[in-house]
């Protein structure tokens, strides 16, 4: 699931551990993306992440 922000990602995910969910993996910082992962109480996988595509290197946006 992609939302806006960094915050928003932290945000999701402790909503998520203190309603009984994991964190199986620890947080992954790209550079460009932040993600997490977060399981939970049925067994479900859920990616929470925020792409910042202005980071990317060697990547020129237009529009």
């Amino acid at each position: 699931l992609s939302v806006s922000s960094d915050e928003e990602v932290d945000r999701i995910v402790g909503e998520g551990l203190r309603a009984g969910g994991i964190e199986p993996h620890e947080k992954r910082d790209y550079g460009f993306m932040q993600q997490r992962t977060i399981e939970d109480f049925d067994g479900h996988t859920w990616e929470i992440f925020y792409m910042d595509i202005t980071k990317l290197s060697g990547e020129e946006t237009t529009g």
